[in-house]
């Protein structure tokens, strides 16, 4: 693949069109998905003492979903998506610091 080739498909892979999807419209009431999106990339080539030419390069794309627009009635709320793995992280982090610091209360007020 060749790196122009590359570089045009890295920019129509984060585009508004990955971040808000098609709007669903049921019973007067429009939902609009939409997602957080996140991509990098690189390339480069070269030439070597023989003068082979080489070119290679890379490009990923991260997508979760972030939440819905709802429009009801002429009014736009948000609606947050709720993310189980960030939610379970976060009660065993809380749960965790809770635990050492017990546990240096108890070492603090034993003493060594």
């Amino acid at each position: 693949m060749e790196i122009d080739e590359l570089l045009s498909k890295a920019q129509d892979s984060i585009s508004v069109r990955r971040v808000y999807a098609e709007p669903v419209e049921k019973d007067g009431i429009t939902v609009i998905p939409a997602a957080r999106v996140s991509g990098g990339g690189g390339g480069g080539g070269g030439q070597d003492q023989n003068g082979q030419q080489g070119q290679g390069g890379g490009f990923g794309v991260n997508a979760r979903p972030a939440g819905v627009y709802v429009i009801r009635e002429g009014q736009v709320s948000w609606r947050p998506a709720v993310d189980p793995n960030r939610v379970i992280a976060t009660v065993g982090a809380v749960l965790v610091a809770l635990i050492v610091v017990r546990a240096l209360r108890r070492r603090v007020v034993a003493g060594p």
